[in-house]
């Protein structure tokens, strides 16, 4: 192996000295610009929410966005648990989904398009509106993890729309596992989606 010293070895450790605080500097721009975006959008983790109330759930606020819970504590969910969460399904949601996701189909992008379909007028992807049951089913108290969902599409929902997701444990499978109905309505409180999942329950980590 040959020996590299002098000037050569010198350029090459500055060179990788500066590389290397370039990208501590581009490490740390990326989170505070992360941190300057959860600001912005008005998104605040649980524990941090104004009513101080403690919600032992991994989930997210904000202010256009509700939910509801029958229970507080991961020991007291059972059958009959339910928990629900309500969102508008944005323009801008649609587009980031579609970028995400890499699903450009104009019938979700392109008035124009849209409007000579059978609904003459753009709708959201229906894997967009089913997230929205994952978003209830994070809010159950403890840290949920999906094990299997199946959904039946019942009606188009139309971009700007509100939406509700309703779940229900229906079985208690044993081992912290659960199913659940799943439901999505409209704002005309009208089925757009039906279906079931399990999940885990796991208890949350430590460091929350």
């Amino acid at each position: 192996m040959a020996a590299f010293s002098g000037e050569p070895v010198a350029a090459w450790t500055r060179a990788t000295d500066q590389w290397l605080q370039c990208w501590s500097d581009l490490n740390r721009r990326v989170i505070e610009a992360n941190r300057g975006a959860a600001e912005a959008l008005g998104v605040l983790g649980e524990r941090d929410a104004p009513e101080g109330a403690a919600l032992p759930s991994v989930a997210y606020r904000r202010s256009d966005w509700s939910f509801e819970r029958s229970v507080d504590r991961a020991e007291d969910i059972g059958v009959g648990t339910t928990v629900s969460f309500s969102k508008s399904i944005t323009d801008e949601d649609v587009r980031d989904f579609a970028r995400a996701s890499g699903d450009t189909n104009r019938l979700h992008l392109d008035e124009e398009f849209a409007a000579r379909s059978r609904f003459g007028e753009r709708i959201a992807h229906g894997t967009l509106v089913a997230g929205v049951i994952s978003s209830a089913l994070a809010r159950l108290p403890g840290l949920t993890i999906y094990l299997s969902q199946d959904v039946q599409y019942l009606g188009p929902v139309p971009v700007g729309e509100r939406v509700r997701a309703s779940c229900e444990v229906v079985e208690d499978l044993g081992g912290d596992r659960y199913r659940l109905t799943t439901v999505v309505t409209d704002e005309s409180d009208e089925m757009v989606i039906d279906g079931e999942a399990v999940v885990l329950i796991d208890d949350l980590p430590d460091a929350v």
